[in-house]
């Protein structure tokens, strides 16, 4: 990555975000005022296409970008990358005009982009969807739940997922203008970490759009397309949340008697922080790699069509689990190093553990990744359903 956004990057986490964590830890309205100072940077959405008036960053510059902001705040830098994931299948699967509408505005003066997929019953199996699109002339029309959506209020336009009307095994995702009539925030969710960020509950009544707001193929392949690129940056959070309790961790060592002594001239505090320093770099490489396995299909002629044949990458499956269980490792062996103050909201380290921990959790648990990495990887591909 060229040196000069990196520092960019570097220079707002510590200006926006790195003196700043009682805010960023208090549910405040969101969106908070710093992501325009980010838009101040010229790298909002900086992976949008070049084509759409973007900076066309790749995903494997995204892990250093997302490293630095997740550094400074987790919840902060989910909120700024969230939105590549309905993007993304807006880029690769919609029609130009849909791309002209939206992603160019998005490009040229910064916004947010939802996508609402989940639903309570439905959980992890997103067949059993009951959200709805009827086809009424030109338009569709869409009502249902949507549990957990991310920046869905102040979202410039939403992608659902939805199931046919008419038909059980027809799935679509469509665009959804912020404005549309029907469309409803029933409560913001309070959670436990990422608490910078908004997600919310949304309810969809009779929401009208035109049928050519319906990406072109099939909605639930297009979603588990999408969050390739996600999942690869919600790993990636752990990288920087890591990096940060590494850094916390020898602060408070080189104050804390021991001994006589001080707790980092201990061989037991020098072993756990050099364990540290390899699972961070172990996290960091396997984040790259699933960053250049996205990287070489986006930069293929057919894209659309090779992902739409891959599905979920491998080795995004991979960086997720890998990184939220190192991670979480982390985040343990960091808070049992301040011994009964790591479990206090007194140090800053308790916020790193409520925000490492949902890397395993957001966007399919490490038991959903499983299975699905035993279907896709490990059953023979003539059983394959």
């Amino acid at each position: 990555m060229r040196s000069d956004i990196l520092n960019r990057v570097s220079e707002f986490s510590r200006r926006e975000l790195f003196d700043n964590q009682e805010h960023l830890d208090s549910l405040a309205e969101a969106p908070l005022p710093l992501y325009q100072s980010f838009q101040d940077t010229g790298l909002m959405n900086w992976w949008l296409p070049e084509n759409a008036g973007g900076a066309g960053l790749g995903l494997e510059d995204s892990i250093d970008i997302v490293s630095e902001l997740a550094y400074g705040d987790a919840g902060a830098a989910f909120t700024l990358f969230i939105s590549i994931l309905g993007t993304s299948m807006v880029s690769l699967y919609g029609s130009d005009e849909l791309k002209e509408r939206y992603l160019a505005p998005m490009a040229k003066s910064g916004g947010f982009c939802a996508t609402l997929g989940s639903e309570q019953v439905a959980g992890s199996e997103l067949g059993n969807i009951t959200t709805t699109a009827t086809l009424q002339g030109g338009n569709l029309v869409l009502n249902g739940q949507k549990f957990f959506s991310t920046n869905s209020k102040f979202a410039d336009f939403l992608v659902v997922v939805a199931k046919s009307a008419t038909e059980p095994s027809g799935y679509s995702a469509i665009l959804v203008p912020k404005n549309t009539p029907g469309v409803r925030i029933v409560k913001r969710w309070d959670m436990i970490g990422l608490r910078a960020s908004g997600t919310y509950q949304v309810t969809l009544e009779g929401c009208r759009v035109p049928a050519s707001n319906a990406l072109n193929g099939p909605g639930l392949r297009l979603l588990e397309i999408g969050l390739n690129a996600s999942r690869i940056l919600i790993a990636t959070t752990a990288v920087g949340v890591a990096r940060r309790i590494r850094d916390l961790s020898m602060e408070y060592a080189k104050t804390k008697p021991l001994g006589g002594g001080k707790l980092v001239d201990n061989a037991v505090f020098a072993s756990k922080l050099g364990q540290m320093e390899m699972q961070i770099d172990a996290m960091k490489s396997q984040c790259k790699a699933a960053a250049r396995d996205y990287d070489a299909i986006m930069h293929s002629p057919d894209a659309a069509t090779t992902f739409v044949r891959q599905g979920t990458l491998k080795s995004a499956l991979t960086a997720k689990m890998i990184c939220g269980q190192l991670g979480w490792d982390i985040a343990s062996k960091g808070s049992e190093m301040f011994g009964g103050l790591g479990y206090t909201n007194e140090m800053l380290i308790g916020k790193l553990v409520r925000d490492m921990r949902y890397v395993s959790i957001v966007e399919g648990g490490d038991d959903v990744l499983r299975e699905l990495m035993f279907n896709r990887y490990v059953v023979p591909v003539a059983k394959r359903s």
